[in-house]
Order: C-alpha cells, then sequence, then structure tokens
C-alpha cells in the first residue's frame, strides 16, 4: 500500500493556497508556505507549518521564481509541490525540474503538459482520436499564409496563441480588413505574455455555449469525469460565474461529451485532475477547445455537487494511489453555483481595486461556501490577480440555488476595495440568465455591448 507524502509544499498564494492547506491539514500533511515580501501577512502564510520567503513582490522574482521554489522545497524537505492554478502549474519546465529534483509535481508529468500546453499539437492529438475540434487550421508561420487560411475558414474568426491561456493572445476577426492589425497584436500579446507568438485560426462559433468536463485520472490507467461545469458567464474570456449541471445541454449530449472527454484524456496520457473545455452550439453539436492541465479556479463547484475532494484527490493521485470509486459511483446531486469575487470596479471599466479590509462579513447557511484568503485588515496588495474570493451555493434545484447565491451576495460584505458583487447581482436577476438559455456573449449583451 503507497502512502501519502509526509510535507507538501504550496506554490501558489491566495484563496488557492489556503484551499490547498486546509486539504493538507484534514489529510495529516505538513504544508510549507512559499511567500512574497508583499504577501508576508498573507493567511496562506499564518496557515501553513512552515514558511519561506521566496523573493520581492513582482511575480517574476517571487511565485514565477522556479529555483527559489524548488530551493525551498528542498530546504524544507517536502516531497511534494501543488502548484494550485495560475503561476506556474501549466509550466511544463517547471514540472520537469521538479521530476528532475526527485520531488513530486502534483498535476500531470511534464511531457503532458507540454503537449496540451501546445494548443496546436493538442488540436493534432484529439483529431487523432476522433474528439470533434472547432473548423480551423493548424499553427500559421506567418501573416501571409495565416491570411491565406482566414479566407479558407471564413470570417468571423478568432486568432489563438498557441500557448497560455487566461483569454490572452484572442482576437476576433471580422473581416479580412481587421486580420493583419489583429493578427499582429495577437501575436505580441501571447509573445509577452507567454514568450511564445505562435498562434492558429479557428472558426468564431456563434452563438455558443462554453461547457467543461471535470475529470480525474490515476496512475493505474483509471479515468472518471466528474460532471460539467456551465462557464458562459465570462468576460473577455475570463469566467465570472459557473454552474454544474449546464442547463443548457440534454442528457444526450452531456453522455457524448463525457465519452470525448475520457478518449481526449487516454490520448493524451493524462494523470491526475484536468478539464477539457468544448463549445456547444444550439444544436448540440460540441467541439473540443482546449484541455487545463491543472485544478481549475471553479471545482468546487463540482465538489458541491458530487461530494469528492477533488484537492485531496489530486494529492492521492499523486502519491500513487489508485481512484477508490468508478464512474457509475460519480452521481452528481441537485445544483451548484459559484460566483467569483474581484477586487475591481466594474463602472470604471473594471479598474483593479487594492486596499485595507475596513469590514469582512462572510455569507453562511447550509450548503454556502466562501473560499477567500481575506480576513479583518488584511490588505490586498496591488501587484497580484484580482480574485479575492468565490462564493459556492448548493440547493436541489437550479431555481433554489440562484436564490441561495443572491442572499449569500446580500450578506457578503467586504469594504475597503471596490469588489464585482453588484455585477453578479446584476447576471442573477436577468432574465436570461434564468432561462438558463445563454451563451458567451451574455456579459456582452448584458453590459449594451454590440456585436
Amino acid at each position: 500500500m503507497k502512502s501519502l507524502f509526509s510535507k507538501i509544499l504550496v506554490a501558489n498564494r491566495g484563496e488557492i493556497a489556503v484551499r490547498i492547506i486546509r486539504a493538507c491539514k484534514e489529510m495529516g500533511i505538513a504544508t510549507v508556505a512559499v511567500f512574497s515580501e508583499a504577501d508576508r501577512d498573507a493567511l496562506h502564510v499564518s496557515l501553513a507549518d512552515e514558511s519561506i520567503c521566496i523573493g520581492p513582490a513582482q511575480l517574476k522574482d517571487s511565485y514565477l521564481n522556479m529555483a527559489a521554489i524548488i530551493s525551498a522545497a528542498e530546504v524544507t524537505g517536502a516531497g511534494a509541490i501543488h502548484p494550485g492554478y495560475g503561476l506556474l502549474s501549466e509550466n511544463a519546465k517547471f514540472a520537469a525540474l521538479c521530476e528532475k529534483c526527485n520531488i513530486a509535481f502534483i498535476g500531470p508529468p511534464s511531457n503532458v503538459i507540454a503537449k496540451m500546453g501546445d494548443k496546436d499539437m493538442a488540436r493534432q492529438t484529439m483529431e487523432a482520436a476522433g474528439v470533434p475540434v472547432i473548423p480551423g487550421c493548424r499553427k500559421v508561420k506567418d501573416l501571409a499564409q495565416a491570411e491565406e487560411e482566414a479566407e479558407k475558414i471564413g470570417f468571423p474568426l478568432l486568432i489563438k496563441a498557441r500557448s497560455g491561456g487566461g483569454g490572452r493572445g484572442i482576437r476576433l476577426v471580422k473581416t479580412m480588413g481587421e486580420f493583419s492589425d489583429a493578427f499582429c497584436t495577437a501575436s505580441a500579446e501571447a509573445r509577452n505574455a507567454f514568450g511564445d507568438g505562435a498562434v492558429y485560426l479557428e472558426k468564431f462559433l456563434h452563438p455558443a455555449k462554453h461547457v467543461e468536463l471535470q475529470l480525474l485520472c490515476d496512475k493505474q490507467g483509471n479515468a472518471v469525469v466528474l460532471g460539467e461545469r456551465e462557464c458562459s458567464v465570462q468576460r473577455k474570456h475570463q469566467k465570472l460565474l459557473e454552474e454544474s449541471p449546464s442547463p443548457g445541454i440534454t442528457p444526450e449530449t452531456r453522455r457524448k461529451m463525457g465519452e470525448c472527454a475520457i478518449r481526449a484524456a487516454k490520448a493524451a496520457g493524462y494523470v491526475n485532475a484536468g478539464t477539457v473545455e468544448f463549445l456547444v452550439d444550439d444544436k448540440q453539436n460540441f467541439y473540443f477547445m482546449e484541455m487545463n492541465t491543472r485544478l481549475q479556479v471553479e471545482h468546487a463547484v463540482t465538489e458541491m455537487v458530487t461530494g469528492i475532494d477533488i484537492v485531496k484527490w489530486q494529492i492521492r493521485i499523486a502519491a500513487g494511489l489508485p481512484l477508490n470509486f468508478t464512474q457509475d459511483d460519480v452521481v452528481p446531486h441537485g445544483h451548484a453555483i459559484e460566483c467569483r469575487i474581484n477586487a475591481e470596479n466594474p463602472d470604471l471599466n473594471y479598474r483593479p481595486s487594492s486596499g485595507k479590509i475596513t469590514l469582512l462579513h462572510i455569507p453562511g447557511g447550509p450548503w454556502v461556501r466562501f473560499d477567500t484568503a481575506l480576513f479583518q485588515d488584511y490588505t490586498v496588495p496591488p501587484f497580484y490577480d484580482s480574485l479575492i474570493g468565490k462564493i459556492i451555493v448548493h440547493a436541489q434545484t437550479r431555481e433554489e440555488a440562484i436564490r441561495k447565491m443572491q442572499a449569500a451576495l446580500c450578506e457578503l460584505v467586504i469594504t475597503g476595495v471596490d469588489t464585482n458583487k453588484e455585477m453578479h447581482r446584476k447576471i442573477l436577476a436577468s432574465a436570461e440568465f434564468r432561462s438558463g438559455n445563454y451563451h458567451t456573449d451574455f456579459m456582452g449583451k448584458l453590459e449594451g455591448e454590440k456585436h
């Protein structure tokens, strides 16, 4: 019988670092927190058993400093590193460095991260596995080739970065007249963000829903789908609200997507927690977009409907333990919704907000969860992602879950920084959202943008 790690280093910050540390505590595993100088007083630092400062506030000097993180693991005797989401979680070089240093990376193998992180290679892998992909082309070498492929695909289309994620390096192009500038801008943005300016083209599907499937895959070759999440409420390709199950797909589509997600994972040689993302059109046709080789921000939605702790299973799988349940054992119950609470001002073009939390009241009640690293008098630093918390609720029906989330948002009090709380209340009150028949253009319409 394989045993769990005795000590895990958490290579992240904010709410996800807190989430991982709590899971480790419940499993009897010691934890090491790393932090920047700006995060010296952060919650994850005080919750961990040990903590090490790894550099100044800037990400490149601290949370993206691979050598400093590896050194911290070696100095503290941590046998594994959990990268959380974002930062180094999908960095194949970092995963490979962990492997080289005999430190377990709690995620998929480095070669799988590299294969799925290269969107062009991922597309080829899915095509070979019989997973439907969005009509488009593979990586283009220059503007001339890109324009030639664009003519074949037709407009509107998306220019998409081969590497990275988070909505960067993506441009919607409606006419050939816009193409040249959009191509250069997307490529430059991708190069700055990911160190790789390569792009490919995809047909722009509209209207469409963004639906993702959560997977767990162990080292013994077992793979299960933990249901889907509806992620169509997004702004500039950044998700704002997620729910499960999706109100917009049929049981038959759900079954077929699940089969494709398993096929995708097998084709990639996937191990650990991962997510396969699809676009679904109004005729229930679905197409592979990408595979996220990490824990998702919205994993808690799935945890609420399945009762399965995804973070704990990430750790068990990394330690070599097999899944102790099968696909037949996964029976989602009820409905869950998550609202991402960001420190930003939607009325001022979503300007990021930082400052001292002068008053904090967290919503409560049965099946209400608030994942956060906030506490009274905590100062939100200006250097990092604007996400400061996630409210997740569960109820027996979607209608009840919406009401429960509305009540939770009303109860949430955060003063000292601006938040997008009122925007979420507006989303939940929308007739289109409440109908369940909404698409990825939902936020644009809600904000009065023209498409």
